[in-house]
C-alpha cells in the first residue's frame, strides 16, 4: 500500500484519524514509530501540546510535529508503550470536530495501565480529508482525577 492509500485510510473519518494517532505512537521497545504516518495526519503548522509528562527530558510546551518527533521519538523507541483510547466525547460543527479522548498508557497492549489522561484533539475537514490541527493532553494526577463523564 502506498503513502497515498495509507493517508486516505487514516484520514477518511474522525474514527480513522484518531485511531491512527494512537497506533503511530504505540509499539514495543526497539521499534521506531512510523513518523511519516504521524506527519501525514497533521495539518501543516499543527501543534502537539503536553501539559505534563512523566518522562524526563521532555519539557511541557507547544510543539510542531518535528519537535515532537525529535523529543518523543528517542524515548518511545526505548520502551514498550501502548496508548489505548478507552472513551471519547465528540462535538462537531461544520468542518470542525473537537474530541475529548480518554486514554490509558500501558507496557503491553492488554496490560494494566500505568497512567491515564485525556487528549483534547481538534480536527478540520479540508481537501476531502480530516486533519489534526491540535492535540493537547493532560495526564490524570493525584488530586486531578478524570471526571466520570469522560470514563467508560
Amino acid at each position: 500500500m502506498d503513502a497515498g492509500e495509507v493517508t486516505h485510510r487514516d484520514t477518511k473519518s474522525v474514527d480513522c484519524i484518531i485511531d491512527a494517532l494512537y497506533e503511530v505512537i504505540s509499539g514495543p521497545a526497539g521499534e521506531e514509530r512510523d513518523w511519516n504516518r504521524l506527519r501525514r495526519l497533521f495539518l501543516p503548522g499543527g501543534r502537539l501540546i503536553p501539559t505534563d509528562l512523566p518522562v524526563e527530558g521532555i519539557e511541557p510546551r507547544p510543539m510542531d510535529v518535528e519537535e515532537f518527533i525529535a523529543l518523543a521519538g528517542p524515548v518511545l523507541s526505548t520502551m514498550d508503550f501502548y496508548e489505548v483510547e478507552i472513551h471519547r466525547l465528540t462535538e462537531k460543527f461544520g468542518p470542525m470536530v473537537h474530541a475529548f479522548s480518554t486514554y490509558e498508557s500501558r507496557s503491553t497492549p492488554n496490560g494494566e495501565p500505568f497512567i491515564r489522561g485525556i487528549n483534547s484533539i481538534q480536527l478540520q475537514y479540508k481537501d476531502d480529508r480530516w486533519w489534526v490541527v491540535t492535540m493537547f493532553w493532560a495526564n490524570e494526577l493525584p488530586g486531578q482525577p478524570i471526571p466520570d463523564k469522560y470514563l467508560p
